[in-house]
């Protein structure tokens, strides 16, 4: 059926499948389309935080995601819990980009990754 929605596969856009090279530094990241109706391109660090780390990073533009854990064991990333208690799901935050690299558009002198 044209036009639906596809959720899985290498090649749909919804799939986190597994951490990818950053084109402007090089970091390990996540990509991802979350949600449903309003999706929202998603660029997040690969390397899971803990609550505390999420709260002191989240910032108006920088959201902190779910990294959910399919029976398929890829991950997917989701729209954040809305728990009163932290969710058991590990969490990971939009990412940014090194200043070196957002200075110079490309991997710092020495970068291994």
């Amino acid at each position: 059926m044209a036009g639906a929605w596809s959720r899985g596969g290498a090649d749909s856009p919804r799939s986190a499948a597994g951490p990818r090279p950053c084109e402007r530094c090089g970091a390990p990241v996540l990509r991802q389309e979350v949600g449903q109706r309003a999706a929202l391109k998603v660029t997040a660090d690969a390397e899971p935080i803990t609550h505390e780390q999420a709260a002191g990073l989240v910032e108006p533009n920088r959201l902190a995601w779910c990294l959910v854990q399919l029976r398929s064991k890829d991950v997917e990333l989701r729209w954040r819990c809305r728990t009163q208690k932290p969710c058991s799901h590990g969490l990971v935050i939009e990412h940014r980009c090194p200043a070196e690299a957002a200075a110079y558009g490309r991997r710092p002198e020495g970068a291994m990754w």
